[in-house]
């Protein structure tokens, strides 16, 4: 990343929004959600295997997807105010423990419990701190390419759910679910820890006008002033009213995401693909290419 002249804990200039450090920035902030959001997509990979070992149904089998959700939520709200009080390095550095820590915890797992208290601490503090405080820090560090900056780190979540299923499901026919789960664990951690490094910049500060100021036209050969950002009124709206419309979305986007992918494979009509059988003897390769083909077309 571009050397600044600003100390990591201060905030950067405003002549760096839109910069090449800022799409560097971006280039490390879409491995972190990449690598951050992993749990959410092998769960359902390895949920036969878990099933048949702990000798439980379908609706105890999905508990632990079910945690995890509610706990990515929550600790939503608390990364994020973490992330804006201390930075988002201190944030992912945690989030990075709780990954790693999480699937180490869940492969050395005893029962359905707490493989499933294992995910929900994953959902937490792990993916939590790669989700809204990483998709926040993105739409501060760009002005004119905001839009498609926000929906590149927001196409991490998609490239998980594309990449981690088929190399877990190569991992549990090699070595096991249980390695394959600490495995990983290690990995994402590791790998989250040494690009959360890379984040120790505090985004720019915004001025918040009520709105924009006419700007003077510019000397001849004088370099024009940059435009002041008024996001006192998003999308034109309250900051309230926004923040509902856009919780309303979410939820929206996200229903079909809601249901555990262990009941999805039994809708009609979605997994028609598979042969006309019980979703008992369903293979773990029809999970993963399922998810696979999921993700690669949201994304």
């Amino acid at each position: 990343m571009p050397y600044t002249s600003s100390p990591p804990s201060a905030a950067a200039p405003a002549s760096l929004i839109d910069s090449r450090q800022a799409a560097w920035r971006l280039l490390t902030t879409l491995g972190l959600v990449v690598l951050g959001n992993s749990s959410m997509y092998v769960v359902s990979v390895v949920l036969p295997a878990v099933q048949a070992e702990f000798g439980v149904g379908r609706a105890d089998a999905s508990l632990p997807y079910t945690l995890m959700m509610v706990c990515l939520g929550l600790g939503g709200i608390w990364t994020g105010r973490m992330a804006d009080r201390h930075g988002l390095m201190p944030v992912l550095c945690v989030g990075a423990v709780a990954v790693c820590g999480g699937f180490v915890w869940a492969g050395l797992s005893g029962s359905i419990w707490g493989f499933g208290l294992a995910h929900g601490l994953m959902g937490l503090i792990g993916s939590s701190a790669t989700f809204a405080p990483l998709m926040a820090d993105t739409a501060l560090w760009w002005n004119k390419r905001r839009g498609i900056a926000v929906a590149i780190c927001a196409s991490g979540n998609y490239i998980a759910g594309a990449l981690w299923p088929p190399i877990v499901q190569h991992g549990i026919e090699l070595i096991g679910w249980r390695h394959t789960y600490v495995l990983l664990g290690i990995v994402c951690g590791v790998g989250m820890l040494l690009l959360a490094l890379r984040m120790r910049q505090r985004a720019p500060v915004a001025q918040m006008d009520a709105a924009p100021a006419a700007v003077a036209p510019a000397a001849s050969g004088a370099a024009p002033s940059p435009l002041p950002l008024d996001r006192s009124r998003p999308f034109g709206l309250r900051p309230l009213h926004a923040q509902l419309l856009l919780c309303v979305a979410g939820v929206a986007c996200c229903v079909a995401m809601a249901m555990p992918h262990g009941v999805m494979e039994c809708v009609n009509g979605i997994f028609e693909i598979f042969p006309k059988k019980n979703c008992s003897n369903t293979s773990t390769m029809g999970y993963s290419g399922v998810l696979n083909v999921e993700w690669i077309a949201l994304l």
